[in-house]
Order: C-alpha cells, then sequence, then structure tokens
C-alpha cells in the first residue's frame, strides 16, 4: 500500500561500504518535516557493506540481492518501498540537507508536478568541475534536447511513483545507460521541472563507475532510441528526430568499430544507421 506524502529514498550499492555510508548520512540529514523512508539494496557486494550498514539499521531498511546491475537494484528498492514519491542517490553521491525539502516546497506550489529534479556540483577526484554549456539541465519539456546526452540526474530526481509504475521502471537488460534510457520514456510524454539550485554533489573519478567500466557508452543509447522508434505512440515529428540522433551515434560507432579492427560491428552500425 502506498504511504500519502512519504518519499521513498533508494540507494544501489555495489562493494562501496564506505561511500554508501557517507550517501546514508547525507540523507538522514535532510531538513524538513517530509517524510522519509530510506532503503540500501546491495546489489551482491562482497566487502563490508552490510556490516557498515549495520549502525543505521533503526533508520535504515538493508536489502541485499544477488549481482544484477544497478537497474535491477533500483526496481527492487521501487517494488520494495511504499511511498507516494521515489527519489534515487548513487551511492556515490551526496545531497546536501535541503535537497528534498526545496522539491517538496515546489511540488506544494506546483500541484501538477510528477518528476523534477534539482541542480548539482560536479567533483572529480576532488576537485570541482565547471559543467559544459551541452551539460546545462534544461526545464520543462526536455525530450528533444535529451536525446543526444542524458539530461536528467539519478540522484537529482524526485518523482511520483505513479510514473515510476506507468513507465516500467528502468531496463534491466542495459547494463549502462538505463537512465537515459528510462528518462528519454518518462520525458517523451511529462515535462520535467528543475528546481536550479545545486543540491546534489555529483563525485566521479571512480575506476568502478560504469562510465569507465563500459567503452562506448553509444552502444546502450542505441538500444534505447531503437526502442523508442519501435513505439506507435511516438509521433511523426519526434520521431525523425529520434532518427536522426540514432543514425548519427550509429555512425560514430560504426567508424570507431572500424578503427579497432571490427568489421562486422561497423557493418552492422552502418546497417542500423542506414534504416533509421
Amino acid at each position: 500500500m502506498t504511504a500519502h506524502g512519504l518519499i521513498s529514498v533508494i540507494i544501489p550499492t555495489f562493494n562501496r561500504h564506505a561511500l554508501v555510508c557517507e550517501a546514508v548520512r547525507s540523507v538522514l540529514a535532510q531538513r524538513g518535516d517530509q517524510a522519509i523512508e530510506l532503503i540500501v539494496v546491495d546489489d551482491g557486494s562482497n566487502d563490508e557493506t552490510e556490516a557498515a550498514l549495520a549502525p543505521f539499521a533503526d533508520r535504515v531498511r538493508y536489502l541485499w540481492q544477488p549481482n544484477r546491475g544497478v537497474a535491477a537494484a533500483r526496481n527492487t528498492g521501487a517494488r520494495s518501498s511504499t511511498g507516494e514519491w521515489l527519489a534515487f542517490l548513487d551511492s556515490d553521491d551526496l545531497w546536501l540537507p535541503d535537497k528534498l525539502a526545496a522539491q517538496i516546497a515546489f511540488i506544494r506550489a506546483h500541484p501538477h508536478t510528477r518528476i523534477c529534479q534539482t541542480g548539482e556540483t560536479w567533483i572529480r577526484n576532488g576537485v570541482r568541475v565547471n559543467r559544459c554549456q551541452h551539460h546545462r539541465t534544461p526545464d520543462g519539456n526536455i525530450f528533444l534536447p535529451s536525446l543526444r546526452r542524458c539530461l536528467v540526474s539519478s540522484s537529482a530526481v524526485m518523482m511520483r511513483r505513479d510514473l515510476f509504475d506507468a513507465a516500467g521502471g528502468f531496463d534491466e537488460s542495459l547494463p549502462a545507460c538505463e537512465d537515459y534510457d528510462l528518462w528519454l520514456r518518462i520525458a517523451r510524454d511529462t515535462p520535467v521541472a528543475l528546481i536550479d539550485q545545486p543540491l546534489v554533489i555529483k563525485r566521479r573519478g571512480y575506476p568502478d563507475q560504469l562510465s569507465q567500466r563500459y567503452w562506448g557508452m553509444d552502444r546502450f543509447r542505441v538500444q534505447a532510441l531503437r526502442k523508442l522508434l519501435a513505439d506507435p505512440a511516438l509521433d511523426g515529428a519526434r520521431r525523425a528526430t529520434v532518427a536522426a540522433v540514432l543514425a548519427e551515434k550509429c555512425a560514430i560507432l560504426a567508424n570507431g568499430a572500424t578503427k579497432r579492427g571490427q568489421p562486422n560491428d561497423a557493418a552492422r552500425y552502418r546497417d542500423l544507421a542506414a534504416h533509421a
């Protein structure tokens, strides 16, 4: 049963016992009167994660599952939660103390909001990074700008549970870019509001991050774009833009495969581009 007004905060983690404790503390330090349930989904860690989280047992629900990836971990947390609202936090990121209060205040002022995100501060290897213009977060109807790169941050989002459920959650077949895939499916029909305050600290530079683990991340974005094209609900004008971006990404992947001496992959991506 869904609890009205409750915010379910879901932190997926894998072998990050020190970082996940910092993330948990940043959630427990939230100011305001909002009700929170905090769920950490341990995606098969074999380090000290469970023991490290033991001191938070009275305020954190700890779930362990065999390693299935971040998409599955987030979905597990969502299925196990009871909040009207869902908020996600990656275990290497942090929230500033007023993050949730700012989102609740925004939603109270704009009651038709179904999903919103805050701004972020980017830290790489302990140093603040200035974001490029093309990474600036848009507000409202963000579907078309989001086709080339993910412009919604999982750690900054708060969304209605029914919106998440209607979208089908994260695609567990995608080892990476599962966030790009979900936010596109949601943004196709739903405005994503922006609270333009940097209330999330996004930390980068860790070797186990997905962007470091997988080469050619556009491989997974191509899968997401093909799913959009297969949806008959996508209208003609936006369908043409999706097809153009798909062709663009396939051309880049084909050139990369050629340089790596992978002619079969190159031919496959050129064929996808030609038929986009």
